[in-house]
């Protein structure tokens, strides 16, 4: 447990944000210029009665987020020249795409949800011409990883074994089929559509569980630009490809923006509606946020890293995630800028 003055608004409004969801346990994480200024885990790991304790070591399931990890994965395939570009059609890695449905769609568009397909029980349709709109669809994200497996040769999840979880030495990431005793217990409905499980442990399916000093370190990797222990561990290219903008010039500011998956905020001062980023944030930030609530927030210009972590899966009546995740990255603005002014958020706000 750490938490230095200034940021009890921070923790505060995780709590809070735990109150309003389905979950036993919660915990958050603020590093600033590479420094832990909060660190605290309260509640159980499930409902179960002696349930473990929320802890350092407890994994999260991170649902979305593990989405800057094929993000990460296909920006290392660009880089090593095994994409040529994402302005590539798709069709030149999947063959079987050449139906006229999946015509003018590029990698790029699978990156920065431009693409306009959609599955509807098990067919795929087009809901708008590539990059002329956003929507948030799984397909994109399943394509990515096919295609990213067929240009590399490997699989997403040796990628990122090889290149960064065994070089920062990261031993509580992964794609798991089983569970472990230190995993939350993924409070969810029985009837949600959007939850799956699965023994596929190769990167491309939505089984990843990260504990948050983990995912606190993959962010501080990406706001080093490769750099780990002042030793440059991964390519500064390949960060710099994943982390800025990429979305089509044609849509404005008032469409999400994307990196390589990663939301990136383009314009300090503009809510575009479907947007996760707050407003108040600076441009060149870039966040995740995943369907169980956990959350990685980078913010470059104040050189911090952010996360949050819920075992809830969903979002209940009454709830706004994309108003609560915007919350959570203004009060740690809030925080950051008032100890960088020598003042504490208990005299200020």
């Amino acid at each position: 447990m750490h938490q230095q003055k200034g940021f009890d608004i921070v923790l505060r409004n995780v709590r809070e944000s735990a109150n309003q969801l389905d979950c036993t346990g919660a915990g958050v994480m603020v590093m600033h210029k590479g420094n832990t200024v909060l660190e605290q885990y309260w509640g159980t790991q499930s409902k179960e009665a002696n349930a473990r304790l929320v802890q350092a070591d407890t994994q999260f399931h991170i649902a979305s987020v593990r989405k800057s990890y094929i993000g990460f994965a296909a920006a290392f395939a660009v880089q090593h020249g095994m994409i040529s570009s994402i302005d590539e059609p798709i069709s030149a890695y999947l063959p079987e795409c050449t139906e006229a449905i999946y015509e003018n769609v590029t990698i790029r568009h699978l990156l920065t949800h431009t693409h306009g397909l959609r599955s509807i029980h098990n067919e795929i349709v087009r809901e708008f011409e590539p990059g002329t709109n956003w929507a948030y669809r799984g397909i994109g994200v399943a394509l990515l990883t096919d295609i990213i497996k067929r240009a590399t040769g490997k699989e997403i999840a040796a990628i990122l074994k090889e290149y960064v979880f065994q070089p920062l030495q990261l031993q509580e990431t992964g794609w798991y089929g089983i569970n472990h005793d230190n995993f939350v217990q993924v409070i969810h409905s029985p009837s949600d559509p959007a939850w799956q499980t699965s023994e596929n442990t190769d990167g491309s399916e939505m089984n990843m569980y990260v504990s948050i000093r983990d995912l606190a370190a993959w962010g501080q990797l990406h706001l080093d630009k490769g750099k780990w222990n002042g030793r440059q561990v991964v390519k500064e290219e390949i960060i710099r490809l994943a982390t800025a903008l990429q979305t089509p010039p044609a849509l404005t500011a008032d469409y999400p923006q994307n990196g390589y998956l990663w939301f990136v905020q383009k314009e300090q001062g503009i809510l575009a509606k479907r947007m996760e980023i707050s407003p108040d944030i600076p441009a060149g930030a870039f966040q995740l946020l995943g369907y169980t609530g956990v959350t990685i927030l980078v913010i470059p210009q104040y050189e911090v890293v952010a996360v949050r972590a819920f075992n809830s899966f969903g979002s209940p009546p009454g709830y706004d995630y994309l108003e609560d995740v915007r919350g959570f990255g203004n009060v740690v603005m809030r925080s950051i800028r008032g100890e960088a002014a020598g003042v504490y958020t208990e005299n200020v706000y």
